[in-house]
């Protein structure tokens, strides 16, 4: 437990001192007992320390999932981990927890794809991954969340601001589980979630990804992932099909763009690189298009769908539904259940439940 507290100290970037001094030990002499294991700890003791650290008490007294344990090892000792990090802890903890409670969460094993070594394998692990989503050659990647769910990739999305990773994802015993950074805007959040389902789906372990599509050598496997990530949310054909279409309807370059990153939810940037990548567009239109905006007046003149997709906080709603069947069963208590959902709930939104009598509290797992 000592070495999980000065674990978690680090990752907070706190001294002993300060520890010490946020749960009123007599001294950072204290604090290096503890964490050395020469001094116990009292239940109220690791109360407060969890909360000073913002960790919840059972982080402190069971195991960490497996996949977790490499990444933690490459990190430098009392080094703070990034936002990231302890959030995709939290939801990998939270969904084997789900796991193990709820026989009908039927968290699936990934498929596990060949890993590609070339663009062309890259894209044809993407049509691949459509394939196993059900989605025609044609059709736009929507609800792309509860598309990778049913893969056994769940999605969530929290606001971390534009200095944080775009995202993280971590390939559990079975299934896994992707964040992505809320703070940036829906088009990129979508293609982060592919990109993360690539790493899912080609089993890498624990990911963080500082920035998705800012790579530009082919050889570098972030490369490919990025180049799966667009094949996914932009199919060759039919992208290939309403491209063709809006220009030869109108010829307006801009008016074809706005509709077409409309139609297949991505930004602008995606969009360009993907027609130049397909040769629909020559460098020169890719530019200009990269610099387009979707304005107010498109959305109406275009009668555009506007849905923001992953919006922060986003869970994935099996995620969600998971959690109202062991409350529903009152495998835990509303408390409980609200920290499931990463207190985008609160017990007031959850359904009421018939009276217990008092000696059915012992039922409850936490």
């Amino acid at each position: 437990m000592g070495e999980r507290i000065a674990e978690a100290r680090g990752r907070a970037g706190l001294t002993q001192a300060e520890l010490a001094a946020a749960i009123s030990v007599p001294d950072r002499s204290a604090m290096t007992k503890i964490e050395n294991g020469s001094r116990r700890v009292s239940a109220l003791e690791l109360a407060q320390i969890a909360d000073a650290l913002g960790e919840r008490i059972e982080w402190f007294v069971t195991a960490v999932p497996e996949s977790i344990v490499p990444h933690r090892n490459l990190q430098e000792p009392g080094a703070a981990g990034p936002t990231i990090d302890r959030l995709a802890e939290l939801a990998a903890r939270n969904l084997e927890f789900l796991a193990e409670h709820d026989d009908r969460l039927m968290l699936e094993a990934g498929a596990n794809l060949s890993r590609p070594a070339t663009m062309g394998e890259a894209e044809r692990a993407a049509t691949e991954a459509r394939e196993l989503l059900h989605l025609a050659d044609e059709e736009p990647l929507s609800n792309i969340s509860e598309r990778t769910a049913t893969l056994g990739m769940f999605g969530f999305s929290f606001a971390m601001g534009n200095d944080a990773a775009d995202a993280a994802s971590i390939l559990l015993a079975t299934g896994g589980m992707a964040i992505v950074n809320g703070s940036l805007q829906v088009g990129r959040r979508r293609l982060a979630m592919a990109h993360e389902l690539g790493h899912y789906l080609f089993a890498d372990e624990y990911t963080v990804d500082w920035r998705v599509a800012e790579h530009s050598d082919d050889n570098v496997w972030e490369s490919r992932l990025d180049r799966f990530a667009r094949a996914m949310l932009l199919p060759p054909k039919g992208l290939s099909e309403m491209w063709t279409r809006l220009r030869s309807d109108d010829g307006d370059l801009r008016t074809a763009a706005v509709r077409t990153a409309s139609a297949f939810r991505v930004d602008m940037s995606t969009l360009a690189r993907r027609l130049r990548e397909l040769a629909l567009v020559d460098q020169s239109e890719a530019n200009a298009i990269r610099i387009v905006r979707t304005t107010k007046a498109d959305i109406v003149e275009f009668n555009l769908v506007v849905r923001d997709e992953l919006e922060a906080p986003w869970l994935a709603r099996r995620y969600e539904e998971s959690v109202l069947r062991l409350y529903r069963r009152e495998v835990v208590s509303a408390a409980r259940a609200t920290d499931l959902l990463f207190d985008t709930w609160s017990e007031d939104d959850l359904p009421v439940l018939p009276a217990l009598p008092e000696s059915q509290i012992w039922n409850f797992v936490s």
